[in-house]
């Protein structure tokens, strides 16, 4: 199983950016799909997640309103979409798949992990 993330970069506060995942060895649509991000000297956090059909998702506050999530069953690839970024939002943004299928937050429920994309944001 192989989950790569790509699409990170340097950008401005108030810009957006759109992350990608795209996934190999697995039977993607039947996965929820995660994301997470990690900040130098910080834990790792819950970002958001979209349930193997796409029908239904779930942010973390920090997030809401701002990112978006979203899946194309068709391409095997979760995407992020990030409008309106801030400066703490800069992080290694990770993609997880979950078999369970189920719309949850907690890392560990979480079966394959990909490598991930920095995403940096400048004032």
């Amino acid at each position: 199983v192989q989950l790569q993330a790509y699409g990170g970069g340097l950008v401005q506060a108030g810009d957006s950016l759109r992350l990608s995942c795209a996934a190999s060895g697995l039977r993607f649509s039947l996965y929820a799909m995660g994301w997470f991000r990690q900040a130098p000297g910080k834990e790792r956090e819950f970002v958001a997640v979209i349930s193997w059909s796409g029908g239904s998702t779930r942010y973390a506050d920090s997030v809401k309103g701002r990112f978006t999530i979203s899946r194309d069953n068709a391409k095997n690839t979760v995407y992020l979409q990030m409008n309106s970024l801030k400066l703490e939002d800069t992080a290694e943004y990770y993609c997880a798949a979950d078999r369970g299928g189920a719309t949850t937050n907690v890392g560990w429920h979480y079966d394959y992990w990909g490598l991930g994309t920095q995403v940096t944001v400048s004032s």
